[in-house]
């Protein structure tokens, strides 16, 4: 199952989570240290619409965001 917005073609994005232990450098201590990275990934939010194509009623799959722009005519 595609995991990617019809409209704008927005998909999952990599990134990562940081452990960090310690006491900040500014608070009096001798700063953050990593101690792990991990990957993660953002996915978009989608959701599945019946919008207007034509005439005709589809149904696909659409971020929230061209949702709340009006990029598509919800039937």
């Amino acid at each position: 199952m595609s995991k990617v917005c019809e409209i704008c073609g927005k998909g999952p994005m990599s990134g990562r989570t940081i452990a960090r232990r310690g006491l900040a450098k500014a608070k009096g201590g001798v700063g953050l240290k990593i101690t792990g990275v991990n990957r993660r990934r953002f996915m978009p939010n989608l959701q599945v619409a019946k919008i207007i194509v034509k005439g005709t009623v589809k149904r696909i799959k659409i971020c929230t965001s061209c949702l709340k722009a009006g990029k598509v005519r919800k039937a």
